[in-house]
């Protein structure tokens, strides 16, 4: 069994409840958005117009196994938490057997918590790993663009990085395409709508410190709220943060 695999099986047997980030260094991690079959090839769609929040890994539109990047794995239960959307009503849930169906289409999303890592083995700092808690997410003023049913704002992820190291972390970050890339923006949050970096949508806030700048990257939340916002009568995903490990390396 490889690290990722040990991980998704501890993950399963709810030993490991918590957000993934640092969670098996060196294999990519995913973000999970479930629909229903009639409004998969909007969303597919929505996935190519928005390649930076929607690097799309792998398409699994028979089954809940993700058998091209995850051999044996169960997409309904191994992402520590997960978001359920019925009618209009949302619930969080540690396993999603019970509202799983044939029907469903599932889409695995690249995340940024794939170049963490590079960012770490290069000796850059990472905040939200540093402190243990989540990474903050901002729904932004950036809009995506709408596909059929689908669209909504572009979320960012934040991370505090020193002035000098700027210019190096858009360099390793830009070697991920499939971990959304370089970052969108860097700099005054008040340019992407952000008033307030200690008031994220989602995650944790992180400190910022006086010599440090702001960056922001394309966040997979923003298919989220895309789904969401479509009047679908059934979607799952996973909850942000919590996210599904594959076998694939994450070595640039």
């Amino acid at each position: 069994m490889n690290p990722a695999q040990e991980t998704r099986q501890r993950i399963r047997d709810g030993s490991l409840p918590g957000p993934t980030a640092g969670l098996a260094p060196g294999f990519v991690q995913t973000n999970l958005v479930m629909v229903p079959r009639s409004a998969a090839f909007d969303f597919l769609l929505f996935c190519t117009r928005n390649p930076k929040p929607c690097p799309l890994i792998e398409v699994v539109d028979n089954g809940y196994e993700a058998k091209a990047s995850a051999s044996g794995s169960d997409l309904r239960k191994d992402l520590p938490r997960y978001r359920v959307m019925l009618n209009g009503s949302e619930e969080s849930a540690e396993d999603v057997t019970p509202w799983w169906d044939d029907d469903m289409v599932s889409f695995l999303l690249g995340c940024s918590f794939s170049f963490e890592a590079a960012l770490i083995r290069a000796g850059l700092p990472v905040r939200h790993i540093e402190l243990g808690c989540n990474v903050p997410m901002f729904i932004t003023s950036h809009e995506s663009i709408p596909a059929g049913i689908f669209s909504g704002p572009t979320v960012m992820t934040f991370r505090p990085m020193p002035a000098h190291l700027v210019d190096k972390t858009i360099e390793i970050t830009e070697q991920y395409p499939h971990a959304h890339g370089g970052p969108l923006h860097v700099g005054d949050p008040a340019e992407i709508g952000i008033s307030d970096l200690t008031q994220p949508d989602f995650g944790d806030a992180v400190p910022i410190g006086d010599n440090e700048v702001p960056m922001f990257w394309a966040c997979g939340v923003t298919p989220q709220l895309a789904v969401f916002n479509a009047g679908l009568d059934k979607v799952i995903t996973h909850d942000p943060g919590h996210m599904f490990i594959t076998d694939i390396s994450d070595l640039a």
